[in-house]
């Protein structure tokens, strides 16, 4: 891995002046010393903020292969903003991300995480005029210390970030309350899928975080066991990369959610495990990480860091196999989610949770095909069952909404066939009758009874309605034939939607402007042009006249084609794709 270090330390140093553009250099500023995040302009002392450029900081100070070794001006931009996270953390230890959380516990550990790593690194480094950066992070570290034996967290991947910050402090102190609290998160229980799907399914962001998070805890506190799930979720990933290296982001249940994301996020821990059980797979996942990288990353995943403190994997041995280019997989596929999904009622919690989500969708399967340059995704719990890539030529999504919930109707099942996958989403609506006298509460008799007072978790359901769409996937030669379908008898306003990507050009087909960024499909065969390739799709409807649905929003910097259909319908539509570009089938 020689190379992938060297091409490392030249994404490092190319970012070390970039950053030093950022520093806030006015001494009677509340940010004097801190970095300016690039969209708001103020100084965070988050992994993501001035602490990712302390990490691309303090990795060139004292790396020899970079250029800016021992660069007494860099020191000093260190050195200032080493006082201005100490100056800015809360006296309870934590810090604030102003744009999200305030006082927050999990932020703080991904910032201990990273300063923990960054402090042992210039710890290592024999050189007097690190004394002062080095004194104002280990005070930072040593306040958060009540933080984390304290404080809780808002999201499944929070925990394994708290237990990997837990664990850094207590390889440092010993004290062995941290190691404690990291046991009490740890007895929750492991949050992954047999088939390595994590709680957020997040493949562009927060997979990789529970992946390297859960590295540290296990190699900190001893716990080899806690690698079982890193494999697994990494196995995974290797069929959820389009050809051109983009993470599929389809299904993901966090803010990664169809935003273009690659594997960068995955280079330390890849190189990590796969210098560890010597696996080319993961030699494989850590190269496509290496290529995609162009900033240095968050200080909590910063993959030079990790190779300055393990030099190890600059020297690893093992040669990456080829990812696989032709395959045909369901993930979750074996899944008992029904069986999870059963036991929620007894869990107490009445299906809410505050400042978080319960996250039902876990476990949902996906099915993933890959041939040359096409690449398929057919997804559940989500709002979009299909998405898929051909070429420059992406057809991002297909989704269903209707005036029954109102908005977009996710598939909970699906079937694999023979030759495709049969998906359905079924939804259930009623009304709710009169609280029972005996059960009012007293201000029911009173002047006045406020709505928000009564026991409305007593009111009986009447009028059950169910809503069910069934959409049939077929593969043909030339591409894939999809019947969407719903039989519900009463007139029930319905769009399936098409988005395609900002990148190409629609001809063709009868079509109408619609809301910004979509226009109403309404006959004709429709051809999508992205450079040399293309998608072509007939069987557009115009059976009413409305341009969007009630809580069905379309991505403003997409372009979507919109069908307007009425229950009860059953509509076919053929996608056709152009010839195949790759002769050998193979990764482009």
């Amino acid at each position: 891995m020689i190379v992938m270090y060297e091409k490392l330390v030249a994404v490092n140093d190319d970012w070390v002046n970039k950053e030093a553009d950022n520093q806030i250099m006015d001494s009677q500023s509340r940010f004097y010393g801190g970095v300016a995040d690039r969209d708001s302009g103020i100084a965070w002392p988050t992994h993501t903020g001035t602490l990712a450029v302390m990490a691309i900081w303090g990795c060139a100070v004292v790396n020899a292969d970079s250029r800016y070794y021992h660069d007494e001006q860099l020191l000093g931009r260190l050195e200032l903003a080493a006082a201005f996270i100490v100056r800015v953390q809360h006296t309870d230890g934590t810090i604030s991300p102003g744009w999200t959380n305030m006082h927050s516990p999990p932020d703080t550990a991904f910032a201990v995480a990273g300063l923990a790593q960054l402090y042992e690194l210039l710890e290592k480094h024999e050189w007097a005029a690190l004394a002062s950066v080095r004194s104002n992070i280990r005070l930072f570290l040593e306040r958060s210390a009540p933080a984390l034996l304290t404080g809780g967290c808002h999201t499944p991947n929070h925990r394994w970030v708290l237990t990997a910050a837990l664990g850094f402090l207590y390889k440092w102190t010993g004290n062995k309350e941290l190691l404690d609290r990291a046991d009490a998160w740890l007895a929750e229980g492991i949050d992954c899928t047999e088939d390595g799907e994590w709680t957020e399914r997040s493949n562009g962001i927060y997979n990789g975080v529970s992946d390297v998070m859960l590295y540290h805890t296990a190699e900190l506190l001893g716990r080899p066991e806690l690698l079982e799930p890193v494999r697994r979720n990494l196995r995974m990933m290797a069929y959820l990369i389009y050809p051109d290296g983009e993470v599929v982001t389809d299904y993901s249940g966090r803010q990664d959610f169809g935003h273009r994301h690659d594997m960068s996020g995955y280079l330390q821990v890849s190189s990590l495990m796969s210098e560890l059980d010597q696996d080319p797979l993961f030699a494989a996942l850590a190269k496509l990480g290496a290529e995609a990288q162009y900033h240095p990353g968050a200080i909590s995943n910063n993959a030079l860091l990790g190779f300055l403190l393990h030099p190890e994997l600059r020297n690893c041995a093992v040669e990456p196999c080829s990812l696989p280019d032709r395959y045909k997989v369901v993930i979750n596929g074996n899944f008992e989610r029904k069986h999870y999904l059963s036991q929620m009622a007894s869990a107490g919690h009445g299906g809410r949770i505050f400042h978080s989500r319960l996250h039902p969708e876990f476990g949902a399967p996906v099915a993933r095909q890959h041939t040359g340059q096409t690449s398929v995704t057919v997804m559940t719990e989500t709002n979009s069952f299909f998405a898929l890539r051909h070429g420059k030529a992406g057809l991002l999504g297909i989704q269903v909404s209707s005036t029954f919930e109102p908005g977009f109707i996710k598939m909970n099942e699906m079937e694999q066939l023979e030759n495709g996958y049969l998906l359905s989403g079924t939804e259930s609506k009623c009304y709710y009758g009169p609280i029972a006298s005996d059960s009012l509460p007293e201000t029911s008799k009173g002047q006045v009874s406020p709505w928000y007072l009564l026991p409305h978790q007593l009111r009986q359901p009447t009028h059950v309605q169910q809503h069910q769409v069934q959409a049939e996937l077929t593969e043909t030669v030339d591409g894939w034939k999809l019947r969407v379908c719903c039989d519900k008898p009463d007139v029930l306003m319905t769009q399936i939607s098409f988005i395609f990507g900002k990148d190409g050009e629609f001809s063709g087909g009868e079509r109408a402007p619609g809301e910004t960024g979509t226009q109403l499909w309404k006959d004709g065969a429709v051809t999508f042009t992205a450079g040399d390739d293309w998608i072509e799709l007939d069987g557009g409807a115009f059976e009413h006249r409305m341009k969007s649905i009630r809580g069905a929003a379309f991505p403003a910097d997409c372009q979507t084609l919109v069908v307007n259909v009425l229950t009860p319908y059953e509509r076919t539509f053929h996608i056709r794709l152009s010839p195949s570009r790759d002769k050998e089938g193979g990764r482009q």
